[in-house]
C-alpha cells in the first residue's frame, strides 16, 4: 500500500525537483501539526495568505453557515448574491470614494488578468510598463509583466507591448507614455525580497501617470488587507490607485481575489462587448462569506494596531554577523544572507527545529518572514531563538 507521501509524489503535479513534504494534518494560530505530531510555527502563512491564522473559529463558523445556505448559484454577476454584497460594501468602505467597484476573481494571477484587460478597454491603448523584479502571477498575461527571463522565455512567446522601469529610480519614468494603457506597481514588491516603494518614487509614478493619462494599478496581492500596518499599503504613501488588485489574505484562507475601480472605469466591461470579463467561480459565495468574516475579525480584534511593535521586535532580536540586513515593513521582512547556500542551509535547520520559513523568488539569498499576523511577542521571541541557533 502506498504512503501518502508516495501518492503526493506519483499523482500530484510538482513544480520542482526538491519539494518539502511535510505531511501537515492540522493547522491552528501560528502552528502547523505535522501527521507525526510534531509543531512549526508558521512564518509563511501560506505566502502570506493566512494572516488572521489558521482555522480562524470566526471564518470557519462562517463557512459552515454559508455552507447550509447555498454555494455556487451562477455565473458570476447575475444574480444578487448577498455574500458577495456584503463583502464588497464593506471593503468599499475603507478605500477611497473612486474605489467603489469591486470585480470578485479567484486569484490574484486572474486579477491581474482582468485588470489588464479593463486598462485596455478603458484606455484604448495596448502598452503597459512593470517594474524590474515584480511578481504579479505565474498565468500567461502575469508572466509577461515578469522581466526576470530565466523564468519567462522558456514560454514565449509572451504578450507584447511591455516595458520595465527599475523599481524606486524617478529617473526612470519617462518611459511611461502616452502609449501606455497602464502600470502595475507592487507597492511592496514581494518576490524581489520584500522591498518598500520609496516614497517620492510612488508620488512620481502617480503624478506621471495623471500627466499622460495612464491608470495606475497597485498590486497589493500580498501586501494588502493589514500585513505593513495599515488595510493598504498605498495608505502609508498618500496616494491612490486607479485599480487595486487583491487576493490571497482577502479571502479569509479560501481562494478568493478581485481588481477594484471606479464606476466609472470599470462600468466598460459592460459593453462593446457585453459581458467584457467573465468569471464561473470568481466571488464564489462561500469565499466571499470567509473574506467577509476574515476582514471583520481583522477589524474587531484591531489587529493592525500592534504590527509596528512586532516589527520592530523581528528587528531588534535577529541580530547577528551573517545577517547582512532586514528589508521590508511591517510583518512582511526579509532576513539577508550572503548567499542562498547560506540561507537555504538556515532554513533547512530551522524547519527540523519546528520553524517555517523559506526564500524568495528573485532574492534566494533571503529568508521570508511573513507569519499570521496574530503572532505574539512570545512566539516571535522562539521564532527568532530558532533562526539564531540555525546561523549559529
Amino acid at each position: 500500500m502506498y504512503s501518502y507521501r508516495q501518492l503526493f509524489l506519483k499523482h500530484v503535479a510538482q513544480t520542482s525537483d526538491a519539494p518539502l513534504q511535510l505531511e501537515i494534518e492540522s493547522a491552528e494560530g501560528v502552528y502547523l501539526k505535522g501527521s507525526d505530531g510534531k509543531r512549526y510555527i508558521d512564518l509563511i502563512s501560506g505566502i502570506s495568505v493566512s494572516s488572521i491564522g489558521h482555522s480562524n473559529p470566526k471564518v470557519m463558523e462562517a463557512i459552515q453557515t454559508q455552507s447550509q445556505s447555498y454555494l455556487h448559484l451562477m455565473v458570476y454577476g447575475e444574480f444578487v448574491q448577498k455574500p458577495q454584497v456584503q463583502l464588497a460594501e464593506q471593503i468599499a468602505q475603507h478605500l477611497p470614494s473612486h474605489l467603489q467597484s469591486v470585480y470578485f476573481v479567484n486569484s490574484g494571477s486572474e486579477a491581474v488578468e482582468g485588470a489588464m484587460k479593463l486598462a485596455k478597454r478603458y484606455t484604448g491603448r495596448k502598452k503597459f510598463i512593470a517594474a524590474r523584479n515584480a511578481y504579479h502571477g505565474n498565468t500567461h498575461a502575469p508572466m509577461s509583466l515578469m522581466s526576470d527571463e530565466a523564468y519567462t522565455k522558456t514560454f514565449a512567446p509572451l504578450l507584447p507591448g511591455i516595458d520595465h522601469i527599475n523599481f524606486n529610480d524617478p529617473s526612470d519614468l519617462h518611459r511611461i507614455t502616452t502609449e501606455t494603457a497602464a502600470v502595475f506597481i507592487e507597492t511592496v514588491q514581494g518576490e524581489a525580497g520584500y522591498i518598500p516603494a520609496q516614497t517620492e518614487f510612488l508620488q512620481a509614478v502617480r503624478s506621471r501617470c495623471t500627466e499622460v493619462g495612464a491608470l495606475l494599478i497597485l498590486d497589493e496581492i500580498q501586501c494588502g488587507m493589514g500585513r505593513t500596518g495599515k488595510m493598504f499599503a498605498f495608505e502609508h504613501y498618500g496616494i491612490s490607485p486607479d485599480i487595486l488588485l487583491l487576493a490571497k489574505a482577502f479571502g479569509g484562507g479560501l481562494p478568493l481575489g478581485a481588481f477594484i475601480s471606479s464606476n466609472e472605469i470599470m462600468g466598460v466591461l459592460t459593453h462593446d462587448p457585453v459581458l467584457g470579463h467573465i468569471t464561473t467561480f470568481g466571488g464564489h459565495p462561500l469565499s466571499c462569506a470567509a473574506a467577509l468574516a476574515g476582514l471583520h475579525y481583522l477589524l474587531d480584534e484591531d489587529l493592525m494596531k500592534g504590527i509596528a511593535a512586532k516589527e520592530a521586535l523581528f528587528r531588534q532580536l535577529l541580530v547577528h554577523p551573517k545577517i547582512k540586513s532586514i528589508s521590508g515593513k511591517g510583518l512582511m521582512l526579509a532576513v539577508e544572507f550572503e548567499s542562498f547556500e547560506e540561507n537555504k542551509a538556515v532554513i533547512d535547520r530551522c524547519i527540523e527545529n519546528g520553524l517555517l520559513t523559506d526564500w524568495f523568488l528573485f532574492a534566494p539569498e533571503k529568508m521570508r518572514l511573513s507569519p499570521p499576523l496574530i503572532i505574539t511577542a512570545q512566539e516571535i521571541e522562539k521564532s527568532c531563538e530558532i533562526i539564531l541557533e540555525a546561523i549559529r
